[in-house]
C-alpha cells in the first residue's frame, strides 16, 4: 500500500507540474501533505517537514549566494572584454562565429541560468549570424548544449542543485569528481562548434567584416552602464579564480565559499550602501523564487522519507531489476535520464524519481552520490523538450518554432548526452560494482 501511495503521489504531483494545474512550489507543498495525511501519517508530518527543510537548507544557502556572485560580477562586466574579443576575432569566419558562440556561451551559462545565457549569446552573436547568412540554428544548438554542461553539471545549476538537495549530498563531493566530464563536456561543445562551422562555411563561405563585427556591434551591444566597472576587471577574476579553487579544494562548504566571494564582490565592486542595496534587489527575485523552491523539495523530500513511501517505491523497483543489471545501475540511470528528463520537467524528475532511483541503487551497495551524478548526464536531451521554458525563449529568438528546433539538435543533444556519460565513467565519476 506505501509503494501504491507513493507511486500515486509522484504521479498526482508530476500531472499537476506538467499540466501547469499548480507552481512547482505550491505542488511539493501541498501534494505530500495531502497524501500523508490520507496515509494516516498526520501525527509525524511536523517533524518530517522539518527534517525535509534541514536537510536542504545547505543547498539552499548555495544556489542563494552563488546566484548573487555571479550576478554581481556580470553586472560589474567581468566578462565584456571577452565578449569584445571574441566579437573581434570571429569577424565574419563561420568557424570562428560558431567556436565563439560556444565559447561565449560556455561562460555566460557558468551563472547556472538559462535565461541570462540564451539572452547574453543570442545579444552578442545572433547579429553577425544574419549578417553573413549563417542558420541561426548553429547558435541555439551550441548555446543549448553549452547550457547542459555548464548549469546541468554545477552544483548551483538547477538541475545538480535539485539532485543534491532531494539527496541530502555534500555539493563538492557531487562536484569535484564531475569536474573532468564537465572540462571535457565543454571541450566537446567547442569541437562541435568547429563541426557546425565548417559546414556553414562550406554553404556561405567567408565574409570579410571592414566595420561590422567590430564597429558597428561590439559597443552596442556591450553598451555602457553606471554598474560596469572595468578598472576592476583583474580583481574580480582572480576572486572568481579564488573561489573555484577554494571549491575545488574543499577548503569549506561550497556556500560559505559563495557567501564570502558574494560579500568580497559586493565591496569591491559597490563599496556604497545605495549601490549595495540596488544591486541585491535587482537579483533578489531570481534567488528568491529558487530558493523557495529548494525549501519546497525539502518537504516533499521528507516527507516522502518520513512516511517510508520511497523505500516501498525503491523495493518494488528492485524487485523489477534483474540482479545481474545492479553493477550496472549507474549507467542504467545515466541512459534513462534522457528520456525521463525529456517528458518529466526537472522538479518531477530530481524531486519524484530520483529519490526512488537512489534508494533501489543502495541495495546494491551504490552511493546516492554516483545517482545524483548520473541523473544529470541527459540534461542536454531535456533542454529539447518543450517544457523548458528558456528553451522556448531561446526558439523565439532564432525565429524559429520548436518541433524545428527539436529536429535540428536532436542527434546533438543525444550524442552530447552519450559522450559526457562515457566522460563520467572513464573519470571515475560514475564507477561499476562488482
Amino acid at each position: 500500500m506505501l509503494a501504491l501511495l507513493g507511486l500515486a503521489m509522484v504521479v498526482v504531483f508530476t500531472v499537476l507540474i506538467m499540466t501547469k494545474r499548480l507552481s512547482p512550489i505550491v505542488a511539493l507543498t501541498v501534494v505530500p501533505i495531502v497524501f500523508a495525511l490520507f496515509g494516516g501519517f498526520g501525527d509525524g508530518l511536523g517533524k518530517m517537514m522539518l527534517d525535509g527543510l534541514k536537510m536542504v537548507a545547505p543547498s539552499a544557502a548555495l544556489l542563494l549566494f552563488a546566484i548573487l556572485f555571479f550576478g554581481i560580477l556580470i553586472d560589474a562586466g567581468l566578462f565584456d572584454p571577452l565578449i569584445r574579443r571574441i566579437l573581434k576575432v570571429v569577424n565574419g569566419d563561420p568557424v570562428k562565429i560558431a567556436m565563439g558562440t560556444a565559447l561565449l556561451s560556455l561562460l555566460v551559462a557558468l551563472d547556472g541560468d538559462g535565461t541570462t545565457t540564451y539572452m547574453i549569446t543570442c545579444a552578442a552573436m545572433l547579429p553577425l549570424y544574419k549578417r553573413i547568412g549563417m542558420n541561426p540554428m548553429i547558435l541555439a544548438i551550441l548555446a543549448m548544449l553549452s547550457l547542459s554542461i555548464m548549469s546541468g553539471m554545477s552544483p548551483w545549476g538547477g538541475p545538480a542543485t535539485r539532485a543534491i538537495a532531494v539527496l541530502g549530498l555534500d555539493a563538492g563531493e557531487f562536484f569535484v569528481p564531475l569536474l573532468p566530464t564537465v572540462i571535457g563536456g565543454a571541450a566537446w561543445v567547442v569541437f562541435t562548434a568547429w563541426m557546425l562551422g565548417r559546414g556553414e562555411r562550406k554553404r556561405v563561405g567567408s565574409v570579410v567584416l571592414q566595420s561590422g563585427g567590430s564597429n558597428c556591434y561590439i559597443e552596442e551591444i556591450l553598451g555602457d552602464s553606471t554598474h560596469k566597472r572595468p578598472r576592476l576587471a583583474w580583481l574580480n577574476l582572480l576572486l572568481v579564480a579564488a573561489v573555484m579553487v577554494a571549491l575545488v579544494m574543499g577548503v569549506m562548504h561550497s556556500a560559505v565559499l559563495f557567501l564570502i566571494g558574494f560579500v568580497v564582490a559586493l565591496m569591491i565592486n559597490y563599496p556604497h550602501l545605495e549601490q549595495q542595496k540596488e544591486r541585491v534587489l535587482a537579483h533578489a527575485g531570481n534567488a528568491m523564487t529558487v530558493v523557495l523552491l529548494v525549501f519546497s523539495a525539502g518537504v516533499f523530500a521528507g516527507i516522502f522519507s518520513g512516511t517510508k513511501m520511497v523505500d516501498a517505491l525503491a523495493q518494488g523497483l528492485v524487485d523489477m531489476i534483474p540482479p545481474e543489471w545492479g553493477a550496472l545501475f549507474p549507467l542504467v540511470v545515466a541512459i534513462t535520464s534522457m528520456p525521463l528528463t525529456f517528458v518529466l520537467s526537472n522538479d518531477a524528475y530530481y524531486f519524484g524519481v530520483v529519490p526512488i532511483l537512489a534508494n533501489a541503487a543502495a541495495v546494491y551497495g551504490i552511493d546516492s552520490l554516483e545517482i545524483a551524478r548520473a541523473s544529470v548526464l541527459g540534461q542536454p536531451v531535456h533542454l529539447m523538450s518543450p517544457l523548458v521554458a528558456s528553451t522556448l525563449l531561446l526558439v523565439g529568438m532564432v525565429d524559429r518554432d520548436i518541433g524545428e528546433f527539436q529536429k535540428a539538435t536532436f542527434k546533438w543533444a543525444v550524442l552530447t548526452s552519450l559522450v559526457i556519460t562515457a566522460l563520467a565513467l572513464v573519470t571515475g565519476a560514475l564507477t561499476f560494482i562488482a
